[in-house]
């Protein structure tokens, strides 16, 4: 099972004496260590494979991890394996244990939309924020929550008059959520850490069930992550780790790349196995990684090598402006595309941010040149899978007040803006849902006659559903019932622009269904709607945090951020932007912590190449509507200089060969384009 593996994977792989951090390089093979070891555990160390977790950041990761090991092991071997990613590990510890926290099963799962909305509500009531103020808060509670600091600690530290409003406000949305029965995104790792430190039989259950943990990408792990790993590996030190610290590019959103150097004083005995070894990149990628890197601070010491080749210079286009910077990059992709044969698949443009794309789609598009742009609407997105979701989640949950508000006029029930305000206020008043707040006779003081009636019509009827969903009918049968009871076909039709588009937005709906009925079929267990809508509430949210959404082999060229990249690989790389003030960011030049990390960030880059690799910058670049003179990235002046080679500015221009061979390489290009 490990004889096709290096010495240092396969030592990794089969090591079972203690805590384990794998040290893994870029390209250096990781998933396959983490996926034999899981087969080495169930056939060589004669463990359950429901006793084996393995966890990660992105569904992806997870699918493929999964896939992989389902390549190894037969259907019986890999039975109960838990694949997921840290977020499914929380579901699926709250689905069991929610109830000794205070809610009740079914509850709701919010997404960053719908948690800026109750911030909205909470802020409308309060007069304390306004809404250019509102994304802010939104981020700092979601910090405190990766950093465990509950409303009460936040309060207790605060220093000044904004921090204690913000304090005030997230005491304010906690409390909100529990009354809605609703979690955030945050709260799916947060809640079980809290729920294991105040019910110690409980983490023993876990940890029974656990015996050995293996965490993919643990150097993006956020202090909330981290406690959550220690509880669940407590005393028995069952657990490997993969990570790079020299990969850690998430700090922005709570990543502590120091949680691999803490595994050292919390497992005193943790062994460290290095994969240095790169199967990706030739060796002057790898030797301008290394040196680059080598500028930042370690406590592990690594270097990829390769045995790949020496490779092709790394070359460095130095250009007039962003516009030129566009065109000269183009210009590069067509001709080594004709001289080399190449796919446009095999090109990717990566860049430290989104606004960076906007020319060169533009000149990509003039050359009639096929790209994906990372970061597509996601299938969850689109209102109408919201509408349906929304009322999948009201049904599972009736006091999701913001799924309440989304459909009760989806399709039109006659409701009016003034009765919902009305019966918002009395719901704010007695400190219930809106839902609830249908029932109680004091409505009927503040609203019509007829008013009322609506409302009791549609909860009375929302009553049934859910009592039905509770009986455990079949979910994809209520869902069905549910989209032809409100007429949505019809309301659709009534509201979209053409009939094609309400055609296409009702193929969506369906796809939904299907797809409910594929997990339906595919559970071992009899699940009921709530769970099903709580999953499909989480695939969303990571679905959308996973920028690339690229279709396998189509042949376009790949444009996308540097963090969008991490994980992936192409054979000939476009790093462009290379200035001070882009990369690094102007935001991050007067803090060396920060500057460390745009330096990993440059190496994620680098390490993405595969065969070739180009870096571009302007000479200058338009700001705030004028030309300002830009000075290339430092970084370029930390790569081994021997192996550049400088087009346009520093040092030469092409030869004269070379500009033949681009000249043809264009004629070749328009000629396609004509015919």
């Amino acid at each position: 099972m490990l004889k096709d593996l290096n010495p240092p994977q396969r030592e990794a792989a089969a090591y079972l004496d203690g805590a384990l951090l794998v040290l893994a390089g870029a390209g250096s093979g990781k998933t396959r260590v983490i996926t034999r070891k899981i087969a080495y555990l169930i056939i060589e160390a004669n463990m359950q494979a429901r006793n084996i977790a393995a966890v990660t950041f992105t569904n992806k990761a997870a699918r493929e991890m999964k896939a992989r090991v389902g390549k190894l092991l037969s259907a019986k071997q890999s039975r109960g394996l838990m694949v997921s990613t840290f977020h499914t590990l929380g579901l699926n510890i709250l689905r069991r244990e929610i109830s000794i926290l205070g809610y009740k099963s079914g509850f709701s799962i919010l997404d960053a939309q719908d948690s800026m909305q109750l911030l909205q509500t909470i802020s409308e009531r309060s007069q304390l924020l306004d809404k250019e103020c509102l994304q802010g808060l939104q981020n700092q509670i979601s910090r405190w929550k990766n950093a465990l600091v509950t409303p009460e600690r936040a309060q207790a530290e605060a220093e000044d008059k904004d921090q204690h409003r913000d304090a005030h406000l997230y005491e304010q949305y906690q409390r909100q959520l529990k009354a809605y029965n609703a979690v955030d995104f945050d709260d799916l790792i947060g809640l079980p850490v809290f729920l294991f430190q105040q019910h110690p039989e409980v983490l023993e259950h876990w940890q029974k069930k656990i015996h050995y943990l293996l965490v993919d990408e643990y150097q993006d792990t956020n202090q909330c992550q981290y406690q959550l790993v220690r509880q669940l590996v407590g005393v028995r030190n069952a657990l490997t780790v993969v990570g790079d610290d020299d990969q850690s590019i998430y700090a922005w959103r709570g990543a502590q790349p120091e949680n691999l150097h803490l595994l050292k004083q919390d497992f005193p005995g943790l062994k460290v196995v290095k994969l240095e070894q790169n199967y990706r990149s030739s060796k002057r990628i790898l030797k301008a990684a290394n040196t680059l890197i080598r500028n930042n601070p370690h406590v592990f010491e690594k270097a990829l090598w390769s045995d790949k080749g020496l490779g092709d210079q790394l070359r460095v286009l130095s250009t007039q402006d962003e516009v030129h910077e566009a065109e000269q990059v183009v210009s590069e992709l067509i001709s080594h595309r004709f001289q080399h044969q190449n796919k446009y698949q095999d090109y990717a443009i990566l860049y430290r941010s989104n606004h960076q794309s906007r020319l060169f789609e533009r000149m990509l598009r003039s050359h009639k040149i096929p790209y994906f742009l990372s970061g597509g609407t996601s299938f969850f997105s689109r209102s109408e899978i919201k509408d349906i979701m929304s009322y999948l989640r009201l049904v599972a949950n009736p006091d999701d007040d913001n799924a309440f508000l989304r459909i009760i006029n989806t399709p039109r029930r006659e409701i009016g803006a003034s009765t919902l305000e009305k019966l918002g206020t009395y719901a704010t008043d007695r400190n219930i849902s809106l839902f609830a707040a249908c029932f109680e006779l004091g409505l009927a003081e503040r609203l019509s006659e007829r008013a009322l009636q609506r409302l009791q019509h549609f909860a009375r009827w929302l009553t049934d559903i859910s009592d039905r969903a509770e009986r455990s009918e079949d979910p994809v049968d209520l869902t069905k019932e549910i989209i032809r009871t409100i007429d949505y076909e019809v309301w659709l039709q009534d509201t979209c622009d053409s009939v094609k588009a309400a055609e296409r937005r009702m193929e969506n709906i369906w796809e939904l269904v299907e797809w409910l009925g594929k997990l339906t079929a595919e559970s071992t267990e009899n699940k009921k709607l709530a769970d099903l809508v709580a999953y499909l509430t989480l695939m969303d949210i990571l679905e959308r945090q996973e920028e690339n959404k690229a279709e396998e082999n189509n042949d376009r060229v790949t444009m996308m951020t540097l963090h969008a990249a991490k994980g992936l690989e192409f054979p000939h790389v476009f790093l462009v932007g290379m200035e001070e003030e882009m990369l690094p960011h102007a935001n991050t030049l007067e803090d060396e912590q920060m500057l460390q990390e745009e330096r990993r960030l440059a190496y994620v880059g680098i390490t993405r190449a595969q065969r070739s690799l180009t870096f571009s910058f302007a000479q200058q670049r338009k700001r705030y509507g004028e030309m300002k003179n830009c000075d290339p990235s430092r970084f370029l002046g930390e790569l081994p200089e021997e192996d550049l080679h400088w087009q346009g500015g520093k040092q030469q221009a092409a030869d004269p060969e070379a500009r033949k061979a681009k000249g043809s390489a264009n004629l070749a290009h328009i000629r396609g384009i004509l015919k």
